[in-house]
């Protein structure tokens, strides 16, 4: 018997390099093991010869959305930081409140923020924060892929990056793959140069990729130039870390010579514009980055920056946020918002070709989204309500790895109100601010 039949349902793909979007109509996905086997017209598969079989009565089917760059168990945190500058943001909030962190902490806040991107859709994130066993404890748990980091700031010595290097030796594909690691090195404005090369040497001696904030607005650029006469991007590149694949969040203060040194390297970056509009940080160069044939994926952030871990709301602001850039509302096309969403974020997360794409091969990351809500309505486009109208709670079931982890909304491998009610009982501890305990301070 074959392992799972998705019976007539539409399937969104998208053309592996120009832009371009298609629905295929009364489809069946028949999937082997992790891998998607077949794509064909429902009814030539018979359905006693599955072990599973979901009846999609035509939702559409599409890839499990990625989050490129989140600090998944901030969740903890939601709503602790409002109407406040970036460096207030870090030094008189953020930095104070994870002095209260503790190692079950990340556990649970990572737990609460898998459930939140489930229930949105998102199979995969590339997590960068602290306590990361505990992180890919609970990634294992619930059964979603992730690409985990240990952050590290210099002040903390070549001690933390051998930790991270132990993390990585143990973690490194485990859970059939879904597992992979990196080294996350915070930035380059937490970090001195000595630090980032002994980062990127662990990283090519562990034979993985690096995970790093960089020039997160124009400002941070601005001061490194006044102090350095270098950009954070060729800090970056001076001291081995864009020698290795790396992702680089954010990168809103990329000069025009910054992105012809990311175009040479395997280097993707990581969009998250809701965080970019709350701090009042510049609009990333996304237009500039994609003509230089630099990959860039969704992301949330954290959801102390963004409130939600939702990509539908990254996915819109992307194509809203670059038309408004460009002073153009022709360009980051439905196609084009779309391809971002789902190849494109896929070549950031390191699996190209693998993920991003429904074709037969393929890891089987698949959603099933309900588009008979009345905000879809009438649906005189698939493609465009995608990227404008929906909703996470359109999603209605997930997939990962070839295995149901949400079923009609209903979440198979974990109790969702084990996990809220857990995180509940901590957030006295967690709120407390106290400057004595701040972490790290944001000063350029």
């Amino acid at each position: 018997m074959t392992d799972l039949l998705i019976r007539d349902c539409q399937v969104l793909q998208i053309a592996a390099r120009t832009p371009q979007a298609v629905v295929l109509h009364e489809q069946d996905i028949v999937i082997h093991g992790n891998r998607i086997q077949l794509i064909q017209p429902t009814n030539l598969a018979d359905p006693s010869h599955f072990r599973q079989v979901i009846e999609a009565h035509g939702m559409l089917a599409m890839p499990g959305l990625i989050n490129t760059h989140a600090h998944v168990p901030m969740v903890l945190w939601r709503g602790l930081a409002e109407d406040v500058s970036i460096d207030r943001w870090f030094n008189d909030y953020i930095w104070q409140l994870e002095g209260n962190l503790k190692p079950d902490d990340v556990y649970w806040g990572t737990l609460l923020g898998q459930i939140e991107m489930i229930e949105g859709g998102v199979t995969s994130v590339a997590d960068h924060y602290f306590h990361m066993n505990l992180a890919a404890q609970a990634v294992e748990r619930v059964g979603t892929r992730a690409l985990l980091g240990w952050a590290m700031f210099g002040s903390q010595g070549v001690e933390a990056i051998e930790q991270a290097a132990e993390f990585v030796r143990r973690w490194q594909g485990v859970a059939n793959g879904r597992i992979r690691t990196c080294i996350a090195p915070h930035a380059p404005y937490t970090c001195d140069d000595d630090f980032l090369r002994a980062s990127a040497e662990q990283a090519e001696k562990l034979g993985v990729g690096l995970h790093i904030h960089a020039a997160e607005n124009m400002e941070q650029t601005r001061v490194s130039l006044e102090k350095r006469g270098l950009t954070p991007i060729q800090v970056l590149e001076q001291t081995g870390i864009l020698n290795l694949p790396t992702i680089v969040a954010h990168a809103c203060g990329a000069h025009p010579d910054d992105i012809e040194i990311l175009s040479q390297h395997r280097v993707g970056i990581a969009h998250a514009p809701k965080t970019y509009l709350k701090l009042a940080m510049d609009i990333a160069p996304v237009l500039d980055f994609r003509r230089a044939g630099i990959a860039v994926g969704l992301a949330t952030d954290g959801a102390v920056s963004n409130n939600t871990l939702d990509i539908w709301e990254s996915l819109r602001l992307i194509a809203l946020m670059q038309k408004d850039r460009a002073n153009s509302a022709e360009v980051m096309t439905i196609p084009e918002a779309l391809y971002i969403a789902t190849r494109d974020s896929a070549r950031v997360f390191g699996l190209d070709g693998e993920l991003g794409t429904i074709e037969p091969g393929c890891l089987a990351d698949i959603i099933l989204v309900d588009l008979d809500g009345v905000h879809h309505q009438p649906l005189h486009s698939v493609e465009a309500t995608l990227v404008y109208n929906t909703r996470a709670s359109d999603v209605q079931t997930v997939i990962v790895d070839g295995k149901l982890i949400m079923r009609d909304r209903h979440l198979l491998t974990i109790d969702k109100l084990e996990v809220t009610r857990h995180a509940q009982t901590n957030m006295e501890r967690l709120a407390r601010r106290q400057a004595d305990r701040r972490i790290q301070t944001y000063n350029l």
